[in-house]
């Protein structure tokens, strides 16, 4: 049953994933249907991951008054209908409006899937979960572009939107039957505007969960960077067609599936252990990188292999902040788990909308940024445990 639920929250997550990777490879076929450049086909996905963050700060909230299950439907059901909507999008401007939804929509299983592992477990246990999930979680940005450049290809940008809506569809149908919920009545939270508005400034005034979260952001800010600048990087850089972009994600995603597997194994053990090899190997990854591409024009596989080594360290390193993060809140769980997704995606958002384009057409300015983030993630990680109460 642990490893179905497992799973389960894993493809829960997987939507926003999906909705964000799955279409980059018809990045350049979009601009030209539309007649717009590539900084404004670049929108279509900050549009989203805005839109993606600001929802993110509800969906735990919400799901802490009236359970997890009926918030995850709904949002399915959006996801669903808006996905319709982009594929019939008639103009620039509505398939920004139907992104929107998309992103508005597609948090909710990330963020209520966290606070469903706090529900059902705890402590060492919880991390080993989150870490599966990463693992699992970890296909759909590997998969994702991959598929959608051969659907691309055979029928049309227009086609990806369609998939998308076919996998809310069995989503739901999934969440029906096989997701029971984890909240029951007598423990949810009143839902009272006033109150919520106190919890949230609660979490804020936070110091050790803000750094925390920042943390997480900044680390994850190297993968936005990468995900925000496939296209360029692959069609350009690389100098790599439409159905190629498994170059750029099979190693991305593939150092972070082995990473959170070999993390999972060790959580119970050495959690804070974990933290200090994560770090180590991110920015092993972040001098490989930026030293590779300091010396050589980038060429696959030398000029993605680097980003195997980080992902791993990421992944090793992540789950154990974030339960940190939300354990400090015991009572509000998904709160503090929409404040910490929120945290992360609106860094994800500003890093691949305002910074990426800024480092277009160059590699090496891509791995120093990704470098710069780990730097900032540690600082920030080290900081925070100044603010750490001692343990009972």
């Amino acid at each position: 049953m642990q490893r179905l639920l497992t799973v389960l929250l894993a493809f829960l997550g997987m939507t926003g994933a999906l909705a964000i990777d799955a279409y980059l490879p018809s990045m350049p076929a979009i601009g030209v249907e539309f007649g717009v450049g590539p900084v404004a086909v670049q929108q279509t996905l900050s549009v989203f991951l805005f839109t993606f963050a600001l929802m993110m700060l509800f969906y735990g909230t919400l799901s802490d008054s009236f359970g997890r299950r009926p918030v995850i439907l709904g949002a399915l059901a959006l996801y669903t209908l808006s996905s319709i909507g982009a594929a019939f999008a008639p103009s620039f401007g509505w398939l920004l409006v139907f992104r929107a939804l998309q992103g508005l929509s597609a948090g909710a299983g990330s963020v209520i899937g966290q606070a469903i592992v706090q529900d059902r477990f705890a402590g060492p246990q919880a991390q080993k979960i989150m870490s599966h999930i990463m693992m699992v979680f970890g296909l759909a940005p590997a998969i994702a572009p991959i598929i959608g450049g051969w659907v691309h290809v055979h029928f049309g940008w227009r086609a990806t939107f369609y998939l998308l809506a076919l996998f809310g569809i069995v989503m739901i149908a999934l969440v029906l039957r096989l997701l029971p919920e984890s909240l029951p009545p007598e423990k949810r939270q009143p839902f009272h505007p006033a109150t919520i508005g106190r919890n949230y400034l609660m979490v804020l005034r936070h110091p050790q969960f803000v750094m925390l979260s920042l943390a997480v952001g900044l680390a994850f800010g190297g993968l936005a960077l990468y995900i925000g600048s496939a296209a360029n990087f692959v069609m350009d850089i690389l100098g790599l067609p439409e159905t190629a972009f498994a170059w750029m994600f099979i190693p991305l995603i593939g150092g972070m599936v082995i990473g959170s597997a070999w993390g999972g194994k060790r959580a119970a053990k050495s959690p804070r252990r974990l933290l200090w090899i994560g770090y180590a190997v991110m920015a092993a990854g972040s001098v490989l990188n930026i030293g590779y591409n300091a010396l050589f024009p980038a060429t696959v596989p030398w000029a993605v292999l680097p980003l195997a080594v980080f992902t791993f360290g990421l992944a090793v390193a992540m789950p154990g902040i974030q339960v940190t993060a939300m354990g400090l809140f015991p009572h509000n769980r998904g709160l503090a788990a929409s404040m910490v997704g929120f945290i992360q995606m609106m860094s994800f958002a500003l890093v691949s909308g305002l910074v990426a384009p800024q480092l277009f057409g160059s590699a090496l300015k891509l791995a120093a940024g990704a470098g710069i983030g780990v730097v900032l993630s540690f600082l920030l990680w080290r900081l925070s445990l100044r603010f750490a109460k001692p343990a009972a």
